[in-house]
């Protein structure tokens, strides 16, 4: 007596219609994660400006972090992506638009910008990753309840609190937490 032979998935017949129709199906689960993923997970982003020269440059890409900050609070030194505060808004930058800045100073911190050198606390802060010291001066403020205080890492070329004020926390997006374009930059953003 001979065995009945297995029919392999690969021979049997399938209709088109049903390939179709699985296939679609397969397609439409990809789109909803992928949407899902962007909006509360990690988004990418381009950056449009050398405010943040020399840590990002003109035309990276990046991955912005989104989910860390619903459990704790931002840190010092975190790159984040914001939208504009209301202060900026008033200046005629859309509310959609995002930026990219270094916190320097949370809640209840003092910071203040004296002879080219960032002060946090009194501190004299070092700062590596800058372009060049700032140019300018600001006197000792404290960062109220529910603010970070944000400089780009391009001192004299970036739009920032020691322009436009204190960054509320709400409008923090995510944190920036790696470059994957171009491939030259690909990498952990420090």
């Amino acid at each position: 007596m001979t065995k009945p032979t297995e029919t392999s998935i690969s021979s049997q017949k399938i209709p088109l219609w049903t390939q179709i129709k699985e296939n679609f199906g397969i397609v439409i689960i990809g789109l909803i994660l992928a949407v899902l993923i962007r909006i509360f997970i990690a988004e990418p982003r381009f950056i449009p400006s050398e405010s943040m020269y020399p840590t990002l440059d003109i035309g990276d890409r990046l991955v912005v972090e989104k989910v860390s900050y619903r459990f704790t609070k931002p840190k010092d030194q975190d790159i984040v992506v914001f939208t504009p505060p209301p202060q900026l808004q008033v200046l005629g930058y859309d509310a959609s638009q995002a930026f990219i800045k270094r916190i320097i100073a949370k809640e209840k911190e003092t910071v203040a910008v004296k002879e080219g050198i960032v002060y946090v606390n009194g501190i004299a802060t070092k700062e590596e990753y800058i372009f060049e010291n700032p140019e300018y001066s600001l006197d000792t403020i404290e960062i109220p309840k529910g603010y970070v205080f944000v400089m780009g890492d391009n001192r004299n070329n970036s739009n920032d609190s020691h322009i436009w004020g204190f960054l509320p926390q709400e409008n923090i997006i995510g944190k920036a937490i790696f470059t994957f374009w171009p491939l030259k930059h690909f990498g952990k953003i420090n």
